[in-house]
């Protein structure tokens, strides 16, 4: 008759995991680790400054605040005055047509000009890249000085080359005056800075693009337009969604430019962003209580944003997976 034995202690224990799956943990678990300085730089930089934006847009913390008097909790009061404000709707409306225009102007010109490099040779290349380099390492203070200068109604190049070349006499037009010459003047500044960003990281990236499938490609007879779309956005998709990301966020929050523009000859009333709005209701409004609210608000719209594309690229990841 057989005798029944314990299990031994080794027979109750689960199985092993498989090497991969160890491996991808440790692998996951190194760039966490990684991150953990960044992110507590980043922490202490920003979540202080953060709080008190928060809290300010929830009282009443105007000049008397200023100079030293106690702030006042009021709820709500700044939000409902904000977005009951027809002005604030204007500005904001106006600034997301902006930031659309320079998104995608910027988008379309940096892949260009990546897809361009690709094509060129060694010498040319480096003079794009210097070219680059000098746009991009402008200060925003001195290009939007510079191109008022080219924009300029009595002395601008662009006026009297349009008036030699073109049937239009231009001279004496002021270009920032209206609203519409206004924001073109500041579509070129902002989009001539974004460009090289968006060049460079599109550049880097289409250097990692295996050139054996784009020949395979060419070889079963995909045209240039096709060979980009196919397979080499697949590739690249990332990282052009990070920095549509990024160039969403960027514009949005355009001031220098705007600021620098109206104190040229720009019409302010006309031609606030959001970030100019912002600046303006809190100096010349003397209302910062009201000032943080907006911020508030522009925060968590460019968060709503971002936070779209990043889930719509991680469920693609892991559609693909």
């Amino acid at each position: 008759m057989a005798t029944l034995t314990a299990p031994r202690a080794h027979d109750l224990a689960p199985p092993p995991s498989p090497p991969r799956r160890r491996r991808r943990e440790t692998f996951l678990r190194g760039p966490a680790l990684l991150l953990v300085p960044a992110g507590a730089v980043i922490a202490a930089l920003t979540a202080w400054p953060l709080v008190q934006l928060i809290v300010m847009s929830f009282q009443e913390f105007g000049r008397a605040q200023i100079f030293g008097a106690p702030p006042e909790f009021v709820g709500l009061d700044n939000y409902v005055r904000v977005l009951s404000d027809p002005g604030f709707w204007a500005v904001l409306a106006r600034s997301v047509a902006f930031c659309a225009v320079n998104v995608v102007l910027t988008m379309v010109l940096g892949v260009g000009v990546a897809l361009l490099m690709t094509r060129l040779g060694r010498f040319l290349k480096g003079l794009v890249s210097i070219g680059l380099l000098l746009a991009w390492a402008m200060p925003p203070i001195s290009a939007t000085t510079v191109w008022g200068w080219i924009f300029d109604t009595r002395a601008g190049l662009v006026n009297h080359v349009l008036t030699a070349l073109t049937p239009l006499d231009m001279r004496g037009h002021s270009w920032l005056i209206e609203p519409i010459g206004f924001f073109f003047v500041a579509t070129v500044i902002v989009t001539w800075m974004a460009v090289p960003f968006v060049a460079f990281t599109t550049f880097a990236a289409l250097t990692q693009v295996p050139g054996e499938v784009l020949e395979a490609a060419s070889l079963d007879g995909a045209t240039g337009a096709q060979r980009f779309r196919l397979v080499t956005v697949p590739y690249i998709r990332s990282v052009l969604v990070v920095l549509l990301i990024l160039q969403v966020i960027w514009d949005m929050r355009v001031f220098t430019q705007i600021y620098a523009l109206q104190t040229i000859g720009g019409l302010r009333a006309e031609t606030d962003t959001i970030g100019v709005y912002i600046y303006a209701t809190a100096t010349a409004g003397g209302d910062q209580g009201a000032a943080g609210a907006i911020s508030v608000i522009l925060v968590v719209f460019m968060m709503a944003v971002a936070g779209y594309y990043v889930v719509a690229t991680l469920r693609e990841e892991e559609s693909r997976a």
